[in-house]
């Protein structure tokens, strides 16, 4: 017996379930991933096709004219009344996993889908998205005008034009028989009504969540389960209501995601009322980390005090000795006396004026000019006054001796000649600005004894 040989497309590059055939987004929500998109023959092995029209609603069609339509392709479908755009998701064997999230009650609800869509098609289509704005703030100012309790939160308009489907949100169950009547005669279309819940707007609304990434509802979840604060008590996390809850006002369905894991490891740590008795103390529970499996004991109830940290095992094993009545010497395994830790000191090894300044020694200036360097060496100050030994004025110098003191008195001359003269002090003024001029004497008289 000869097999059929079938021509299966092979998707190679961009197409192998990349991009376009798998996971491209073509700027819709919720996608699936169709990790069987590059498998010969899976396009062939079921007709049901998914598409996607705005935000997050989706239908399922049957392709009976054998279409060869692929992820992105936009089709003409069938609708009540007229036809509707939209875009190809889905197709191969993963639509009828699909089917069953989707929990359509009967088969026979499935419609086709007519043909790729044409340049006609899509120019009423375009009329028809141009309205969707105008027509949704009029209806609100419409069922304002009623006084109805609700929120029109958006608006979509069939592809043909014929139909608008309005959604809003309501605390309570709304009349809008007369809303229904007078929105029919302010567009002239046919009016759909659906009611929407917070988190199911905020889905179609999109965004992005405190994790950094886009919202859940947006991109992946179909079904909501409902969020209870008994998933945070579980994992161990503060009940601030600023942290919990999502852009939706509501509790983070990611609380849900992990609850069943933190539920099943908690089973193998001790009750939190549990004292556990040994020969110094009573511990009481202080803290647990349900993950780690460890659990740490305060020797008082109210504060932390002497903390212990062991393991949920070991801590479950003194619950026993203590039904037994024993008491061990410590919480640790092996009655291992816990180390004493001392103070750890930071700056062991350091100087404490390790971050100070250096002080910078100021020179002193001599008042006549610059002192020599033999001369700005410091006197010792240990000496006092009356110990130090003065020279009598009579006494007579060396050769060796004038000859620093001649090169000073040059040095100084020099500098005297270099500066400008400053004009006296008048007399009335005190101080030494009133001085007498001396007269000078000719180099080559004689001092007078």
């Amino acid at each position: 017996m000869i097999d059929k040989q079938k021509d299966y497309e092979i998707r190679t590059g961009c197409d192998r379930g990349l991009c376009r055939a798998a996971i491209g987004r073509q700027d819709r929500q919720l996608n699936t991933y169709d990790w069987l998109a590059d498998v010969p023959g899976n396009a062939d092995s079921t007709d049901l096709v998914e598409v996607q029209f705005k935000h997050t609603r989706k239908g399922y069609y049957h392709n009976v004219n054998n279409l060869p339509l692929k992820k992105g392709d936009i089709v003409a479908v069938e609708a009540s009344p007229g036809h509707d755009i939209g875009v190809v998701t889905l197709t191969g064997r993963l639509v009828k996993l699909q089917l069953k999230k989707a929990n359509l009650k009967s088969t026979d609800d499935i419609k086709r889908i007519y043909r790729l869509a044409r340049q006609v098609d899509m120019d009423k289509f375009r009329e028809a998205k141009a309205r969707e704005h105008e027509t949704m703030i009029e209806s609100r100012e419409i069922a304002k005008g009623l006084g109805l309790d609700m929120k029109i939160g958006d608006v979509e308009y069939q592809g043909d034009g014929q139909k608008a489907i309005f959604y809003y949100i309501a605390d309570e169950r709304v009349d809008f028989r007369q809303l229904i009547k007078d929105l029919a005669a302010a567009f002239h279309v046919r009016i759909e009504m659906k009611q929407i819940g917070a988190r199911q707007e905020a889905g179609r609304i999109g965004g992005t969540g405190p994790c950094g990434r886009e919202l859940c509802c947006a991109t992946w979840m179909k079904n909501f389960v409902s969020v209870s604060t008994s998933a945070a008590r579980f994992q161990d996390i503060s009940l601030n209501p600023q942290k919990l809850a999502g852009m939706c006002a509501k509790l983070k369905c990611c609380l849900n995601y992990e609850v069943d894991v933190y539920i099943e490891a908690g089973r193998r740590l001790p009750n939190r009322d549990v004292v556990l008795q040994t020969l110094d103390a009573d511990y009481y529970l202080f803290k647990s980390d349900i993950l780690a499996g460890l659990v740490t004991y305060s020797t008082d109830k109210r504060m932390a005090a002497n903390l212990e940290t062991i393991t949920g095992e070991r801590a479950k094993e003194i619950i026993e000795m203590n039904k037994r009545g024993e008491k061990p010497e410590t919480l640790q395994p092996g009655d291992k006396p816990k180390e004493a830790k001392g103070p750890v000191d930071l700056l062991a090894g350091d100087s404490i004026t390790r971050f100070d300044k250096a002080k910078k020694k100021k020179k002193k200036k001599a008042q006549g000019g610059p002192m020599p360097k033999d001369a700005a060496q410091e006197r010792p100050q240990s000496q006092e006054p009356s110990q130090r030994q003065e020279r009598p004025q009579n006494q007579e110098r060396s050769q060796g001796s004038d000859r620093p003191q001649n090169q000073q008195n040059q040095q100084r001359r020099n500098q005297n000649d270099d500066q400008p003269r400053q004009p006296n002090a008048p007399q009335g003024q005190g101080g030494e600005g009133h001085q007498k001029k001396k007269k000078k004497r000719p180099k080559n008289e004689e001092p007078k004894e």
